[in-house]
């Protein structure tokens, strides 16, 4: 009898699990991190990070989407450390330059400015790793979406690794179980990998990262809406075959400045624009992903508290050694002297 199709996807989704489970290095689990850490030592951190995030995002919008992608490539590579903030010295290697950050990377100056106006307030009490996860959640309500409370107390790394952001981060035209498996490895759920994945309701991608897709099967995946034929001539035109590969377009033109579900809603239609995000509806292995995706383009609050709650869970990802010999940079791009 030849074997169901349902049980190879089950089998391989069982088998990440397991691997999740004996790769356990690096989890979002239970740090040593508190809400109030920073109360008595640096009372004016929030305000702070706050009042100049308001100018980024007030001066361009897609500076919210630099923050918060910055974030997530920090906890996805040796924990929630400071280390994609590092530049290259003759001692050390940063993450910066790396396949998966190279020309996708910016916001850096962003978070110099912070750090110099708290070091002026506060000097050598507030981590680069505490001023990204504050930020990126600062970013996040700039531009319409959701509160949650940020727990401190990390301290910054004095190593990176390029190798893992070559390994740990998932790809634009990643296939959906291979993603899957990098988010379990960080402790982190299919859930997560649904909600988190809605950030890309604001921000924008390179033609590099999609042009595989629009010439590729976003035809089939969207269907004979004349609208999205003429979404699609629009992106060909701007990301031509042959063309400027740092030609940019926006992951949700819909609301590209609003932090929304409308990404979702373009799921359902199979206008995904980068193939990793419309895997998670298109995908035939996708039936978890699938139920997720139509949940949160009909209910954007059960969106928003999800994308809260997995933000904390990223958030906490740890690097343990960081507690240990890590320490508060007083410039974030170099490791103190």
């Amino acid at each position: 009898m030849a074997p169901s199709l349902c049980f190879g996807p089950f089998r391989l989704h069982f088998m990440l699990l397991v691997f999740a489970i004996l790769n356990t290095s690096l989890l979002a689990s239970d740090p040593p991190l508190t809400l109030d850490y920073y109360a008595s030592n640096c009372p004016t951190l929030f305000e702070i990070v706050k009042k100049e995030m308001e100018c980024e995002v007030l001066s361009d919008p897609r500076n919210a989407a630099l923050i918060v992608r910055l974030h997530f490539h920090d906890c996805f590579v040796q924990g929630c450390d400071g280390s994609v903030l590092l530049d290259d010295t003759i001692s050390l290697k940063g993450e910066k330059k790396a396949s998966t950050s190279i020309n996708s990377l910016k916001g850096f100056r962003i978070i110099d400015r912070i750090k110099n106006k708290l070091e002026s307030e506060c000097p050598g009490i507030v981590s680069c790793a505490d001023i990204l996860t504050i930020a990126a959640r600062d970013a996040v309500i700039l531009v319409g979406g959701p509160y949650w409370d940020v727990p401190l107390g990390r301290k910054d790394s004095i190593t990176a690794s390029p190798e893992l952001a070559e390994t740990n981060l998932p790809a634009p035209d990643e296939g959906l179980m291979s993603i899957i498996s990098k988010f379990l490895y960080q402790g982190l759920s299919v859930t997560d990998v649904v909600a988190l994945s809605g950030a890309h309701t604001i921000g924008v991608a390179r033609c590099q990262n999609v042009r595989a897709r629009i010439y590729g099967d976003y035809e089939s995946t969207s269907g004979i809406d004349p609208l999205s034929g003429s979404y699609l001539s629009s992106l060909r035109s701007t990301c031509p075959i042959g063309g400027d590969d740092n030609n940019i377009t926006a992951m949700d033109y819909v609301t590209p400045e609003l932090f929304d579900n409308s990404f979702y809603h373009l799921l359902l239609k199979g206008q995904g624009l980068l193939n990793s995000d419309q895997e998670m509806y298109s995908s035939l292995v996708g039936i978890e992903t699938k139920k997720l995706v139509q949940k949160y383009a009909e209910d954007a609050i059960a969106f928003f508290q999800q994308f809260s709650d997995s933000m904390v869970k990223m958030g906490n990802i740890t690097n343990e050694d960081s507690f240990t010999t890590g320490e508060v940079r007083k410039n974030c791009r170099f490791v103190n002297t």
